[in-house]
C-alpha cells in the first residue's frame, strides 16, 4: 500500500482559476448515454414498465445536472448509440450499456461447462474519444480493449477517501468544497493488511459523494472499484480516489486510464451530494483534453499477477491463513454433525423427515487440509521447491522479487531463471541491452531472443533491428506489469514496442490456443446430473472451485455479493423441492458464507414423470482480489 491521505482539517474550498466558463458554464459539449435503471439490477426485479420508468427518470436527472454545467448536451439511450457519434462531441457520459461491435461467444460441452468464452466488444480497439464511465460501464465498456478500469469488486458505497486533493477535478474549473469527516475504516479492509505498509489506521476521512448508498438503502445502485495494482505503471494513467468498499484502501473509485475516466460510484445526479456534483462536472472537464489519445498501455488480461501478488503469497505461506482454514473446517463438521445427530432422532421418534434432514442423515464430516495439501493449493511453485518450511517463503519471495514474472495465466509468478542468472531485474531496461547484445555476439543468443520476446512487443528479425530501436527510444521507455510486462514507449500506439496486435497477428496460432487454455481455465465448473439411491431421487448440482476461489452461499444484507441460486423447471408429473446445500465457511462478522472448494448441493425430485428438467444456476465467483460479474448456466437433466 503505497497511498493513504490524511486530511487535518473538516473543510477544504479551492477557488480555482476558471478557463472555459462563461455565464457560469463551461464552453464543452457533453453525450450523455443512459440505460440503467435507478436500482441494483442484480437482487432486484421489476417490471419492463417500472424498469423503463426508473431509466427514464435516472436519464432526466443527468439531463438536468449537466445542463447546469455545460453549453451543449444531448441525451439517448445506450440502445441508440454508435461510437461515431462520440466523434462530435467533446466528452461521451457513458451510463447504459450499448450495442456490441463484436458478439459475446460460448461455447459449452455436454455438461455446460463453458469451454470458450470471447467477451463482447462493446467499443472499437482505436476508440479514442474522451469518456466517463459510470459504476460498471468502465468494465463493460472497456474489459475488451485492455482498460485498467476493471471490475475488482462490485461494492462501492457512498464515499470517498484517500484522495488525490490537488488532483484538477478537485479544483476546477467549477469552484470545489470538500467536506471531511472521520469514519471507521472499512472493515473488509483489514482482510487485507497484507498489503498495507504499517499499521492499518482505525479511521479514516472520508467525502460524502452520494445522499444514498447500498449498505444503508438496500436495492441501492451498486459501484464499481477498480484493481490498484498496476493502475499507475503507466504514463496514461493515474488514480484519483479510492472510496467505501470491500476490498482494499487503494481500490480505484475514480481514476483515468487513456481517454476513459472511470467515476465508479453508481448514484444519479438526483442521489449527489452538490459537492460531488461540481467534482463530476471538473471530471468532464478534465478527460475532454484527453481526446484523440488512445489508452497505451492495455490490461487484456484482467487477472494478470504484479509483483504486489507476492505480498499475498508470503501471507498465505504462514500459519495463520492455514489455521483459520482448520478452524473453519472443523467448525462445519461441528455443525453438520450436529444436524446430522437431530435428524437421527426424529427418525428413531417416526416423525416425518424434511429435506434438509434427509441430506445431514448423509452427512459425512470433511477431512481438514494438512499442510502439506494447503501449500500445495496454495503455494503452487514454490511449494515444489520450499514444501512445508514456511520459514523459507518469505526469503524465497524476498531473494527473487526482482525476477518474478507474471504475464502469462490467471495470478501465476515464476522467477525468470535467465534474469537472475544475469543478475538484472526484469524491469530494468538494462535486461533489454543485455539481450540485444547477446544477440549481437551469438553468445546465448536462444534464452536472449526469449527475453525480448517475452518482455517487449516488437516483432524484428535481426539484431541490428534491436539496436536501432533500443537507441532509439530507451529514454521514452516505461515497464507495465498490468499491460502484460512489457517494455513499452511513452508515445502513440503505432511506434514500434506499443502494438499489441503486431506480435498478435505473428502468432496468431498461439494466441488460438492460449484462449482455449483460459477457458480450460475458468475458476468455477458446474453440472447437474440426476442421482436415485438410497436417499432418494435427487439431482445433484455440482460446483468445480479452483484453489484460491470461493462462491457466495448466503449474503449479508451489508454487502453487495451474489449468491448462488438454483431454480428448477420439472418436467409434468414431477416437482423440485427445497434446495439443500452443505454448511458454508462464515465471510466477515456480517453473515456472508462461502464456499472455497468443490462442493455438492442437491433438489429433490419428487413425482414419477419422465422428461427433461431445465437447471438454471447461477453464483459469482470471487477470489483474494476480485470478484468476477454473476455468471448463469442451464443444465438439462434427464428424469
Amino acid at each position: 500500500m503505497k497511498r493513504l491521505f490524511y486530511i487535518l482539517c473538516g473543510v477544504i474550498s479551492v477557488a480555482a482559476c476558471t478557463p472555459g466558463l462563461h455565464n457560469g458554464k463551461a464552453d464543452l459539449s457533453v453525450l450523455y448515454v443512459g440505460g440503467q435503471p435507478d436500482y441494483e439490477t442484480y437482487s432486484v426485479q421489476k417490471s419492463a414498465e417500472a424498469r423503463d420508468s426508473s431509466v427514464r427518470a435516472r436519464m432526466a436527472a443527468f439531463e438536468t445536472m449537466l445542463k447546469e454545467y455545460f453549453d451543449s448536451v444531448e441525451v439517448i439511450r445506450g440502445d441508440d448509440y454508435k461510437p461515431e457519434m462520440s466523434e462530435d462531441y467533446d466528452v461521451t457520459v457513458f451510463d447504459g450499456r450499448i450495442p456490441a461491435v463484436k458478439p459475446q461467444v460460448i461455447e459449452r460441452d455436454a455438461e455446460g461447462n463453458v469451454i470458450k468464452y470471447v467477451r463482447a466488444q462493446l467499443l472499437p480497439e482505436d476508440f479514442d474519444c474522451a469518456a466517463v464511465t459510470i459504476a460498471s460501464m468502465g468494465e463493460i465498456l472497456g474489459r475488451a480493449i485492455g482498460s485498467k478500469n476493471d471490475w475488482y469488486c462490485l461494492c462501492l458505497d457512498a464515499q470517498a477517501h484517500s484522495l488525490v486533493e490537488d488532483h484538477p477535478v478537485f479544483k476546477g474549473p467549477f469552484k470545489t468544497k470538500l467536506t471531511f469527516e472521520k469514519c471507521p475504516t472499512p472493515e473488509d479492509a483489514f482482510h487485507y493488511t497484507y498489503y498495507y505498509d504499517g499499521e492499518m489506521p482505525d479511521s479514516l476521512m472520508m467525502w460524502r459523494v452520494q445522499t444514498k448508498g447500498y449498505k444503508s438503502d438496500r436495492g441501492f445502485p451498486i459501484g464499481m472499484v477498480s484493481r490498484p495494482w498496476g493502475y499507475e505503471d503507466s504514463p496514461d494513467a493515474e488514480y484519483i480516489s479510492s472510496g467505501v468498499c470491500a476490498k482494499t484502501l487503494d481500490a480505484v473509485a475514480i481514476g483515468r486510464h487513456g481517454n476513459f475516466l472511470t467515476w465508479g460510484f453508481a448514484a444519479s445526479p438526483a442521489y449527489m451530494t452538490d459537492e460531488a456534483k461540481d467534482v463530476f462536472a471538473n471530471a468532464i472537464c478534465y478527460i475532454a483534453k484527453f481526446k484523440g489519445q488512445q489508452m497505451l498501455a492495455r490490461k487484456y488480461n484482467d487477472r494478470i499477477a504484479t509483483r504486489e501478488y507476492l505480498a499475498e503469497l508470503k501471507y498465505m505461506a504462514s500459519m495463520e491463513p492455514y489455521e483459520e482454514r482448520v478452524e473453519w473446517t472443523e467448525e462445519s463438521n461441528e455443525e453438520g454433525l450436529r444436524r446430522q445427530k437431530e435428524a437421527m432422532a426424529k427418525k428413531a421418534r417416526g416423525e416425518k423427515l424434511d429435506e434438509e434432514d434427509t441430506y445431514f442423515l448423509n452427512f459425512t464430516p470433511q477431512k481438514p487440509m494438512t499442510l502439506d495439501e494447503y501449500l500445495e493449493r496454495y503455494e503452487k511453485e514454490a511449494y515444489d521447491i520450499l514444501g512445508t518450511d514456511l520459514e523459507a517463503y518469505p526469503k524465497y519471495y524476498d531473494e527473487n522479487r526482482d525476477y518474478f514474472y507474471g504475464g502469462k495465466g490467471m495470478y501465476v509468478m515464476t522467477v525468470d531463471t535467465t534474469c537472475k542468472d544475469w543478475g538484472i531485474p526484469n524491469n530494468d531496461i538494462r535486461l533489454l541491452d543485455k539481450a540485444i547484445t547477446c544477440l549481437e555476439t551469438g553468445e546465448d543468443a536462444e534464452r536472449a531472443a526469449k527475453v525480448l520476446d517475452r518482455y517487449t512487443l516488437c516483432t524484428f528479425d535481426t539484431p541490428a533491428e534491436w539496436r536501432d530501436w533500443y537507441e532509439k527510444y530507451k529514454d521514452r521507455m516505461f515497464f507495465t506489469e498490468s499491460g502484460g510486462w512489457y517494455f513499452m514507449i511513452d508515445g502513440p500506439a503505432y511506434l514500434p514496442g506499443n502494438d499489441y496486435h503486431a506480435k498478435e497477428r505473428k502468432a496468431a496460432e498461439q494466441k488460438a490456443s492460449g484462449s482455449a487454455e483460459q477457458a480450460a481455465d475458468s475458476p468455477v465448473k458446474v453440472s447437474a446430473r440426476l442421482v436415485d439411491d438410497s436417499a432418494g431421487k435427487r439431482i445433484e448440482i455440482s460446483f468445480g472451485i479452483k484453489a484460491g476461489y470461493h462462491i457466495y452461499r448466503e449474503v449479508a444484507s451489508s454487502d453487495a455479493y451474489i449468491p448462488v441460486s438454483v431454480e428448477v423447471a420439472m418436467p409434468e408429473g414431477c416437482s423440485a423441492g427445497k434446495l439443500i446445500a452443505p454448511e458454508a465457511e462464515k465471510y466477515g462478522s456480517a453473515g456472508t458464507t462461502v464456499y472455497r472448494s468443490d462442493v455438492t448441493m442437491s433438489v429433490p425430485v419428487k413425482g414419477d414423470g419422465k422428461g427433461t428438467a431445465k437447471v438454471t444456476v447461477g453464483w459469482q465467483c470471487c477470489d483474494a482480489h476480485v470478484c468476477m460479474m454473476p455468471q448463469t448456466v442451464d443444465i438439462d437433466v434427464t428424469i
